[in-house]
């Protein structure tokens, strides 16, 4: 177990893939409080460990005791994303949680990808 201590306050936190995903608990939540939390990992690794992940934030963020907007920013089309968004939409709400979803894109030189602008 960490160290208890004060909460850490970020703008972006990039939130961790494939196996690495399974440490973003509610804890982790609890304590560093960001205004966007970035979910990426379009990988079958990280389907499985998705929903927990997405349950842990909204359990942590209840924990907070103050009212701060937080944007969720996933970078990849997930049916265990849409199911948990569908699920827990009302208590997203209450818990001033926003899952931002976009169909813009980017191209650059020769690629083009899927992309969303966040503005601080």
């Amino acid at each position: 177990a960490a160290p208890q201590g004060p909460p850490v306050y970020v703008d972006l936190a990039y939130l961790p893939g494939s196996w690495s995903a399974r440490t973003v608990d509610e804890e982790f939540f609890r304590r560093v409080r960001s205004l966007c939390y970035v979910v990426s990992g379009d990988d079958h690794l990280k389907e499985g460990v998705l929903r927990p992940l997405l349950d842990a934030l909204l359990s942590g963020k209840h924990q907070w005791g103050i009212d701060i907007q937080v944007t969720l920013i996933p970078t990849f089309d997930s049916l265990v994303m849409h199911e948990w968004y569908q699920e827990t939409h009302d208590r997203q709400q209450e818990l001033g949680i926003t899952v931002l979803g976009s169909n813009s894109t980017v191209a650059m030189q020769d690629e083009t990808f899927p992309a969303c602008k966040v503005e601080f």
